[in-house]
């Protein structure tokens, strides 16, 4: 435990911060980079995402900017992944052949946790393109 956290930790448990407070600082905490020199031989582990976040903007209109703010908790995601192994062989066949009809090539049967946390580590060098000038598309985790 560093010594940043032991500290918050300590305020909390002599009632100087909520937990909301301590949870607050820790996040904050792990967001820093650690300072130049610091380092002392360990990578620090990736602090994983609590949401994905789709955003869209229409620029092409002045003054006025309809976003789409689409914001879903990763596990919300994940527990999907998970129910989509409890769907029925015969029915998910039906699923498949529906989804596909929509123009999404996917085989639930083949999607596994992994598959999601592998996707989430990749969402940092997605790009998007989008057809038009007056369109900006971000993609990211949070």
């Amino acid at each position: 435990m560093n010594e940043n956290r032991r500290k918050i930790l300590e305020m909390l448990s002599a009632g100087q911060i909520t937990a909301e407070e301590a949870e607050r600082l820790i996040g904050a905490m792990e967001k820093e980079p650690p300072p130049s020199g610091a380092s002392n031989g360990t990578d620090h582990p990736k602090v994983k995402p609590k949401y994905i976040r789709v955003l869209v903007e229409d620029t092409g209109h002045q003054g006025k900017n309809p976003t789409v703010n689409v914001r879903v908790p990763m596990q919300l995601l994940r527990a999907g992944v998970k129910l989509a192994h409890l769907i029925p062989a015969q029915a998910r066949v039906h699923v498949n052949d529906a989804l596909h009809e929509k123009g999404f090539d996917i085989d639930l049967s083949q999607i596994k946790p992994e598959n999601l946390e592998e996707l989430v580590d990749q969402l940092q060098d997605l790009t998007v393109d989008v057809d038009d000038k007056n369109v900006k598309v971000r993609v990211f985790c949070e």
